[in-house]
């Protein structure tokens, strides 16, 4: 890294830890967003003219106040920033040496509304996890068949006078996914289209009565060894603000 580099970073350092003394109003979500896609463009290497490698592992560090406010979010809030790095590394067509790991750190060195992110690259194998997304909230889909509709024998119930008590169910084999509608008044759609029985696709929308079902697969990472440690001092601008994204999920 060059001199101007280490100015460059130096100077946004020192803007951003100026706008945290100031406004005072603590790390938002977006603002971690922003710091991993930076880091993310920032580490990515090229290995050769099809692969070009970016970091897997990551670990945001935050003032003691932001961590405790992050971590009452819960593990929906790793979910997310997991989904925007899959995405983006997607888009830009990196690729990971194994499944995509970040964890929060409580970091008492730095000032409320700063975060910084250490990064690596680890290869290891990826297990990947079916969720829908229903109403704002995140299930896991632990069985091979979940049912979900408005009934209290459903495995999701849902508060939808539109939905049958069993509306629809999905079936998942451990790589692959399917929905079908169990019969239902109103009938069920996915991305749009009226359906009985389909295979999903990451990202699909279900649709039943008024409520809207998204499908997602996550990558979670298992480990093997580390290689090529990388620390970023890159603090994330207070107000700067990204969409969180949608999903990147795995190839066929």
């Amino acid at each position: 890294m060059g001199i101007l580099d280490n100015f460059e970073k130096g100077l946004e350092r020192a803007v951003n830890g100026a706008f945290a003394k100031t406004f005072k109003s603590g790390l938002q979500p977006v603002e971690i967003t922003s710091a991993l896609r930076r880091e993310l463009d920032t580490k990515a290497a090229v290995v050769s003219r099809d692969r070009i490698l970016a970091p897997n592992r990551f670990t945001v560090r935050m003032s003691h106040t932001d961590f405790q406010r992050m971590t009452n979010l819960g593990p929906a809030l790793i979910d997310e920033l997991t989904d925007l790095v899959q995405q983006h590394g997607n888009e830009q067509r990196y690729q990971f040496a194994g499944g995509i790991s970040i964890s929060l750190s409580d970091d008492r060195g730095l000032s409320e509304g700063m975060v910084q992110i250490d990064s690596s690259t680890v290869k290891g194998s990826v297990t990947w996890t079916p969720v829908v997304d229903v109403g704002g909230k995140r299930y896991p889909l632990r069985k091979s068949t979940t049912v979900i509709g408005r009934g209290t024998d459903a495995d999701i119930t849902i508060d939808d006078t539109g939905t049958s008590r069993r509306h629809v169910e999905i079936t998942w084999d451990g790589a692959r996914a399917q929905v079908r509608d169990l019969g239902s008044t109103n009938g069920s759609q996915l991305n749009g289209v009226p359906v009985k029985q389909a295979i999903l696709e990451p990202d699909s929308v279900i649709t039943i009565g008024r409520t809207r079902i998204v499908f997602r697969v996550l990558a979670q990472a298992h480990a093997d060894a580390p290689a090529a440690d990388q620390r970023s001092d890159l603090p994330a601008a207070p107000h700067e603000r990204h969409d969180m994204g949608g999903f990147w999920g795995p190839s066929a």
